[in-house]
């Protein structure tokens, strides 16, 4: 079966990611499920984002057993199958390691609902996940166990950010907004005053709109609405 589709959208996102500085290096890992199956592209392991093209993408089942790909498939292909198989909704998974959001991790900081714009497209608040080692069955258990709570973005401690969308443009614009809210938190509590967050109504209602777009993809009849 050709999968070159998938794996040339996996290269033409790294390189706007790597354009818009979310990634760097060899660091962080992009993947997408494939349409109607128990499998996803991603990116392959260190290897150079500059240089990759859509034969270097890998294609894995949900058992990690591979499909296409020229190349070693990330450390974190373990985590990705593990976060699809718990998360119907969820159609690409971006982990970077975005400065601005790292340093959250770094302070242990999560992100309350800061703004609507946050609530609506990444969830309630922007939790921490707790350290464990990249590639192992420790991250991937951990974070399994937090995505059921179906928020679209959340911060690795320690390590760095990891956003979900019910397509690669829907994730790739959910990195942005996280780092737009972790620079402007980072700021408020430089500034040793206190922070406010959006009423706790408007949380909710923000939330629930998120909540039936993730029902619409579960259902396969989503449709773009408005914010």
């Amino acid at each position: 079966m050709n999968h070159n589709h998938e794996q040339q959208q996996i290269v033409t996102a790294c390189q706007l990611l790597v354009e818009k500085g979310y990634l760097m290096a060899t660091g962080g890992n992009v993947s997408i499920r494939l349409s109607g199956q128990n499998a996803f592209a991603i990116t392959p392991s260190n290897y150079d984002y500059g240089k990759m093209t859509s034969d270097d993408v890998c294609v894995l089942d949900f058992d990690l057993k591979p499909r296409a790909g020229e190349r070693k498939p990330s450390v974190e292909s373990n985590l990705h199958a593990g976060i699809y198989h718990a998360r119907p909704d969820v159609k690409a998974i971006i982990h970077t390691h975005q400065v601005y959001t790292s340093a959250l991790a770094l302070i242990n900081a999560p992100i309350p609902a800061l703004f609507d714009e946050q609530v609506r497209f990444l969830g309630r608040s922007v939790d921490i996940i707790p350290y464990a080692p990249s590639g192992t069955g420790f991250l991937k258990n951990g974070v399994v166990q937090r995505v059921k709570n179906r928020h679209n973005a959340y911060i690795l401690q320690n390590h760095g950010a990891l956003c979900f969308g019910h397509d690669m443009e829907r994730a790739i614009h959910n990195v942005e907004i996280l780092e737009k809210c972790a620079l402007a938190y980072l700021l408020a509590l430089c500034s040793e005053r206190k922070v406010s967050k959006i009423p706790l109504a408007v949380r909710e209602i923000a939330f629930v709109k998120l909540r039936k777009d993730q029902q619409k993809v579960e259902q396969g009849n989503f449709q773009t609405s408005g914010e």
